[in-house]
């Protein structure tokens, strides 16, 4: 694409009409922009447009939003991807990128830092060395506005060392960093702390000084999160001395109005008690002389820390800070006193714990934010959070004291929560979370607390405070405190009697129609964990469907009303309960599917509009998925009822193309298919040729749903497929995924299904071709995983069609390339194999090689019989080899991830197990009995051949025969 008027002004008509209200409008001019993508010069048309300021702002910043997304889609070029962007395009990119987002407007800046970022992460510092010293530059420049961009940019790309991994490659990469930038930015500091005190009393400079010194302490972090580097402890001093005097600084210049969003002042000193968090957690000997002052002055600044949301941040840094201090076996003694405890119990932990009007407020009108803090764990940065953290902290060392201190708040608000319930709700509601805090060890997801202080009795606690409120009458009073009770039974389930939890669920369905978002929320989310719980020591649900079934109608009516609830049409936790119950109730649900089904597939055509919530989307499909599982195990017939019902929706969705969607439909209609005998129904037939277009297998999200689909149809309809002249289509499909090492072994599976159901004249004139697609990859690209798919599609074409079909095949390809099959793959490879039934087809693949195949006994691989013998005693009988080449990245089939790109795997549609050899009980035994016929027909053959095998496989043998009850003759 040429840089030129024309071009800029149809471009910025392009983007114009992506911000259009017109739905249509917008579709289309988001697919002109798609073709464009991969234009060579289409990444430089566009950054240039972002200059040009006789552009409008807005679809410049369109342009910078499109910009960026390109960069993300496309710099990271895979293994399995071409590159998209044309090599000098990439140069002059990094030749423009940065002086361009320096110079550009914030919103544009903000952008053009992202795609430098991204472009930072694949190609720094290898292959952008020049990017850091172009930034180091322009801190000369004495231009805070310029300084703040570079620092803005180098905090994006340097955020990965405060969480990749350790490695070789991020350690060669900080150190490079640290070589080139630690001292000129140290330089920037000193530099800015004293232009900071030039412009104290200049508000507009003071701003943007403090803006970079913001960005200065986020930086701080990142560099030395990984590992102490050897220059800032050589300049321990100089950084710590800076940080205090900002932490205890109060200019009021940068005080602002604001109650809500913090401002720079409260952002920097926030970052700064990071800052220190971290070295008085990582490096404790270094930072050792620096903690007195610091501690003293994080105590200082949490008491004059007011209530407003705007300090929540600060505030909740401040007391991790002294969280981390008190967790430290050598700062025990700062923290000895009764009276120093008291005071950090008066001053800092209740009143952080306390329900301000903003958290009221939070849970009657932003319910969802309420919740993802509170119950999802969200809550990091929340001061409740850190004040529970604190009180953790200070346990370790000074349990019975703290117990002891808290004991005597908890029921002082206790007591005063009794004498006026509906004004003083707030007192019980800080009484339960303190008493949450103090017993509180250790936690899972699944279980919830999983260890307890043993000072506090959370049974006794439950009876007199918790239940009481779970046998209110009345849903709608004292939300809070609701919401209270029945988290603190979810939060304690393994640890309260099972007893007591299976005692709560019939009181926790009657809150699924209480008016509170949060209430109604909870006890969905609570019934979900309770359904999953297990009897202490077995594998038994603790709530069977017996239980539950005197339960389901009042549950179900409980549940789906609370959809109709203000807030709730799309509850992921409401609907996440109902695929449970589904799950638990299993035969009993039945009868109220009817009813029920109906509403399901309403909200699956009203989430097909506007999916925006996954969760709830995946919940949804499970319960949609279970109940044709549950009905259909016993009714067979009724598939064709769900059909019915379920074919229009998925219709619309495919025809919209709802790509979120569409990954979640397929795995429906596998489903569904697969409980079809006989052949495909002529709907599904109707389907066939769209499954089979290429922009369907281009998204990762759609491969592995759709080749179980595909799957479906080649195992329930072979020959209307082959009267379709679909093959060569399909085998189409299957050489796409072979070249690619994430989706080879969905290839595999592909052509696995080819082989095992259609008929061997069919396939016998394309067998070559695979083989030869195969051997290829092999060549160029081999992997232990495609080794062992590979090894097992070989031996299923052997039991399928018989080993000289397999050989003569092989050796068609090239002469004698059998042989090197057996050296390299078979005796080399096969212990590789993993997987139950992958071993079995490899077992019997072997044995019918050995037995029934007259060129490994008599023609020219008659010297790798024993071999091969011995190989395959060794895959019965050896542990599984899993050393990896250390060249070697892949992803294991076990280990695939089940939620790629907009695919996640719906757990109860899950594929059955399929043992192609069903009619193999042991191929142990098969093996002896194969050996044994074979010995029959030739006398005196085999007892030569097994006596060259070691010992050790001669007596594994021996034990095959017997279990077998045969010989050799």
């Amino acid at each position: 694409m040429d840089l030129n008027e024309a071009t800029l002004l149809d471009l910025s008509a392009t983007l114009s009409q992506t911000l259009s209200p017109d739905r249509a409008v917008r579709t289309q001019a988001e697919s002109n922009l798609h073709s464009l993508a991969n234009q060579r010069g289409f990444p430089l048309v566009l950054l240039s447009l972002l200059d040009k300021d006789q552009v409008e702002l807005q679809v410049r910043v369109a342009g910078a939003i499109h910009f960026k997304n390109l960069i993300k889609a496309t710099w990271k070029v895979t293994e399995d991807s071409d590159d998209k962007i044309h090599a000098e395009d990439r140069d002059r990119i990094k030749q423009l990128i940065v002086d361009m987002m320096l110079k550009s407007p914030p919103h544009i800046q903000k952008q053009l830092s992202n795609a430098i970022a991204i472009i930072g992460q694949q190609d720094f510092p290898m292959k952008w060395p020049e990017l850091l010293q172009n930034m180091v530059q322009k801190f000369a420049s004495g231009d805070f506005h310029l300084i703040n961009g570079v620092l803005q940019t180098a905090a994006s790309i340097f955020e990965k060392y405060s969480f990749e991994m350790k490695s070789q490659k991020l350690w060669e990469e900080i150190k490079f960093v640290l070589d080139n930038f630690a001292q000129p930015f140290t330089d920037l500091m000193n530099a800015t702390m004293g232009l900071a005190k030039q412009h104290a009393a200049n508000p507009d400079a003071l701003k943007v000084i403090f803006g970079s010194l913001v960005q200065i302490a986020k930086i701080f972090y990142y560099l030395n999160y990984q590992d102490l580097p050897e220059f800032f402890e050589d300049n321990i001093t100089v950084w710590m001395n800076h940080f205090h005097e900002l932490l205890t600084s109060d200019n009021k210049i940068l005080k602002t109005e604001d109650e809500e969003e913090p401002g720079l002042l409260e952002e920097l000193k926030s970052q700064i008690c990071d800052n220190i968090g971290l070295y008085a957690h990582k490096y404790e000997e270094e930072f050792s002389p620096f903690m007195q002052q610091f501690v003293t002055a994080v105590w200082n600044l949490l008491l004059t820390v007011g209530p407003q949301v705007k300090y929540d941040l600060l505030a909740s840094n401040a007391i991790q800070f002294l969280a981390s201090v008190a967790d430290r076996q050598q700062y025990k003694s700062l923290f000895e006193d009764r009276n120093v405890l008291s005071s950090i119990c008066e001053k800092v932990i209740v009143p952080n714990i306390e329900m301000r009007d903003i958290d009221v407020e939070q849970f009657e009108d932003n319910a969802e934010e309420y919740i993802r803090r509170d119950l999802e764990g969200s809550d990091v940065d929340t001061r409740r959070r850190a004040a529970c953290d604190l009180v953790k902290g200070l346990s370790r060392y000074f349990e019975s004291q703290i117990t002891e201190i808290f004991g005597a708040y908890v029921k002082t608000m206790l007591e005063m929560y009794a004498t006026n319930p509906a004004q003083k709700w707030r007192s019980k509601d800080a009484a339960i979370y303190l008493v949450t805090s103090l017993a509180t060890r250790a936690k899972t997801a699944k279980h919830g607390i999983t260890q307890t202080n043993q000072l506090v009795d959370l049974s006794d606690f439950c009876l007199k405070y918790i239940i009481p409120d779970l046998q209110s009458q009345n849903v709608n009073e004292l939300p809070v405190i609701k919401a209270d009770a029945i988290k603190y039974v979810m939060t304690f389930r393994s640890q309260l009697p099972p007893e007591t939890i299976k005692a709560c669920l019939p009181l926790l369905i009657p809150f699924l129609r209480a008016e509170s978002h949060v209430v109604h929320t909870y006890a969905a989310a609570a019934v979900d964990k309770i359904l999953i719980m297990k009897k202490p020591g077995l594998q038994d649900a603790l709530v069977s469907s017996q239980d539950l079934a005197p339960l389901a109608e009042q549950l179900l009516t409980g549940l789906f009303g609370a959809f109709s609830l203000p807030g709730s049409t799309e509850n992921e936790y409401v609907m996440k309960c109902v695929m449970r119950s589904f799950s638990t109730l299993k035969e009993s649900v039945i009868p109220y599917l009817a009813s029920l089904l109906p509403v399901l597939t309403q909200k699956l055509q009203l989430a097909a509009k506007n999916p925006t919530r996954p969760h709830y989307n995946h919940y949804l499909f499970e319960s949609l998925g279970l109940s044709i599982r549950i009905v259909c195990k016993t009714q067979p017939q009724a598939v064709a009822n769900f059909e019915s019902v379920l074919f229009p929706v998925f219709q619309e969705i495919l025809q919209q193309d709802v790509q979120e969607f569409v990954p979640y439909v397929f795995q429906i209609l596998s489903l569904l298919l697969e409980l079809h005998t006989d052949s495909v129904p002529q709907p599904y037939m109707e389907l066939f040729q769209f499954l089979l277009m290429p922009v369907l297998w281009d998204r990762p999200g759609n491969v592995t749903p759709l080749v179980r689909l595909i799957q479906a149809y080649i195992s329930r309809g072979p020959q209307q497929i082959i009267n379709l002249d679909k093959v060569e289509a399909l085998l189409g499909v299957f050489q796409k995924l072979i070249a690619s090492k994430s989706n080879d072994h969905e290839g595999f599976y592909l052509v696995q299904s080819l082989v095992e159901h259609f008929p061997e004249q069919i396939m016998d004139k394309y067998l070559t071709s695979i083989f030869r697609l195969l051997f290829q990859r092999l060549t160029s690209s081999k992997t232990t995983k495609f080794v062992k798919s590979f090894l097992v599609f070989m031996f299923l074409v052997a039991i399928k069609y018989g080993g000289s079909k397999l050989i003569q095949t092989i050796d068609s390809i090239q002469a004698q390339m059998f042989s090197m099959v057996c050296e390299r793959l078979i005796i080399l490879e096969i212990q590789k194999v993993s997987g139950s039934t992958e071993k079995k087809i490899c077992a019997v693949g072997l044995t019918k090689l050995l037995c029934d195949t007259p060129e490994m006994t008599q023609g020219s691989y008659a010297n790798f019989w024993t071999p091969i013998l011995q190989a395959l005693v060794g895959l019965f009988e050896l542990p599984e080899d899993e050393t990896i080449p250390d060249d070697e990245h892949f992803i294991e089939i076990e280990d695939t991830p089940g939620y790629q790109t907009a695919y996640s795997q719906l757990v109860f549609v899950g594929k059955r197990n399929h043992d192609p050899l069903a009619g193999v009980a042991d191929p142990r035994v098969n093996l002896a009995q194969s050996l044994h016929k074979m010995s029959v027909a030739r006398p005196g053959m085999i007892g030569p051949l097994v006596a060259q095998m070691n010992p050790q496989a001669q007596q594994f043998l021996q034990k095959y025969l017997q279990a077998a009850n045969v010989n050799l003759s």
